[in-house]
């Protein structure tokens, strides 16, 4: 995949369980990519905590800072579910499932 500047985009895959456990590992894989356009792969997310949640809104709003793309691929329906349930659904672009 390119960006717009002709540079590859990163992608970090999601685990399927993003508890309190999971945020700071993400926190982690989020910053190896700053700098590149990111692609969040989101489709085996099972579970979306809080915390994990808060690195992603954080992530979106550094990328766009930094004038880069930033996009959540295939989100499962439990992560738009639990994402509009927090009230970030419409923050992250996504629309709860039917």
């Amino acid at each position: 995949m390119a960006s717009p500047q002709g540079v590859s985009a990163a992608a970090v895959r999601l685990s399927a369980s993003l508890d309190l456990k999971a945020a700071a590992p993400l926190l982690q894989s989020l910053l190896a990519a700053r700098g590149q356009d990111l692609v969040v792969e989101a489709g085996e997310v099972a579970r979306l905590g809080g915390q994990c949640l808060q690195v992603l809104l954080s992530a979106r709003q550094t990328w766009a800072r930094d004038g880069r793309a930033f996009e959540i691929r295939d989100p499962s329906p439990a992560f738009q579910d639990a994402a509009a349930l927090m009230g970030a659904g419409d923050l992250l672009g996504l629309e709860p499932c039917q």
